[in-house]
């Protein structure tokens, strides 16, 4: 008997642990940098990171283009 209530004393800690762990982040919608919500900084960041790459290689971003140019190209 005391084998089962000192392994679910064992599961209850791990899963508050748990819990506690997950409610340290910020949600999206908190206040973030610059006057945006933490899910805009995090989107804004994304986009940054995608025009970094396209510069990093041009090619890329001018096969992008001419494909849009194309006719056809528009669905």
């Amino acid at each position: 008997m005391h084998r089962f209530f000192g392994s679910m004393l064992k599961i209850l800690a791990v899963s508050v642990s748990a819990l506690a762990a997950m409610s340290c982040g910020a949600a999206d919608n908190d206040p973030g940098p610059g006057g945006v919500t933490v899910g805009e900084a995090r989107a804004l960041d994304e986009a940054a990171e995608m025009l970094d790459e396209r510069q990093a290689d041009p090619a890329a971003a001018t096969k992008q283009q001419q494909d849009a140019a194309a006719p056809g190209g528009e669905r």
